[in-house]
């Protein structure tokens, strides 16, 4: 009985290259001994339903060819079904967090060769109130004036359309008061940024969170104060360059469970995309998806 994989691509990522490689996707698939069932997404929430359909069906790999949107709209298909396909990832978007900490090659040709070694890897997948993401949460101001970085931008200048975006809130720098609860106790105080990972790459910076690890049901949250903004410039050069956990103006929390409140009404960035309005709860499925790795 033929193996079942399920194609869901975005066709507008990777500057409208991912219907090209569909074909090739699909014969590095067939290789593997696989039928492939190719569908096309059109609007938001439509990976997320396509990928429902490859669990009720039993399918054995789901394919995502996109950015981390649709990435993330694939995941919530996925977690928590009683039938998971293991999950192939193409990645064509601007950031690729989830593949970069994976090492799934950001070269399309690579990494489609990448699916014929069938080589799988257990993934900790993040659950945030009722939805699900597969990388990086943040909470601010800063976050949410990434969320509106348009498609444009986000070809043109690639992971640093996100940070020129971020650095335009500085301007009016804007703490707000949280308050954390999480495996080992409380944390409450005033924040310029709140980031919660699962993995060690964040806006397309490998070195967010150093020593993340991909399955180990462990999330890391890094609370950078509020402190002035020549003391915060040097705290973002040291965050890039994975220098900051010791840093007296960081909070570096591990956990399985973490509750976030604040003051001020904010939402959430999930995975670089617009989330949920604060209060979060957030929890780690860990191990819970198998995903191709090198």
């Amino acid at each position: 009985m033929l193996k079942k994989a399920m194609i869901i691509l975005n066709p507008s990522s990777g500057k409208e290259k991912a219907k090209e490689n569909e074909v090739r996707i699909a014969e590095a698939l067939q290789e593997l001994g696989y039928k492939v069932d190719a569908r096309v997404t059109e609007k938001e929430n439509d990976a997320t339903a396509y990928a429902k359909i490859a669990c009720e069906e039993r399918y054995d790999a789901v394919i995502s060819v996109g950015g981390d949107g649709t990435l993330n709209e694939t995941i919530n298909g996925l977690a928590e079904q009683e039938h998971r396909p293991a999950l192939g990832v193409i990645p064509l978007g601007t950031v690729n967090d989830f593949a970069r900490a994976l090492n799934i090659p950001l070269d399309c040709e690579q990494a489609i060769d990448m699916l014929k070694h069938h080589n799988i890897r257990t993934v900790d997948v993040g659950k945030v109130n009722d939805a699900h993401f597969s990388n990086i949460i943040a909470v601010g101001e800063i976050a949410e004036a990434t969320s509106s970085v348009s498609v444009q931008k986000k070809t043109l200048l690639g992971p640093i359309a996100y940070l020129v975006e971020g650095i335009k809130t500085l301007v009016h720098k804007k703490s707000f008061h949280v308050h954390l609860e999480h495996d080992n106790g409380k944390w409450e105080g005033d924040a310029l940024l709140v980031l919660v990972t699962l993995t060690n790459s964040g806006g397309g910076f490998k070195k967010m969170a150093p020593d993340a690890k991909i399955n180990d049901g462990l999330m890391r949250c890094v609370v950078v104060h509020d402190v002035p903004l020549t003391k915060f410039g040097a705290l973002v050069l040291a965050l890039l360059k994975g220098e900051h956990v010791e840093d007296p103006a960081i909070e570096y929390i591990h956990t399985s469970h973490l509750h976030v409140s604040a003051g001020d009404e904010l939402t959430a960035n999930i995975d670089g995309d617009e989330g949920p309005a604060l209060p979060l709860t957030i929890d780690v499925l860990k191990e819970h998806l198998n995903v191709f790795v090198p």
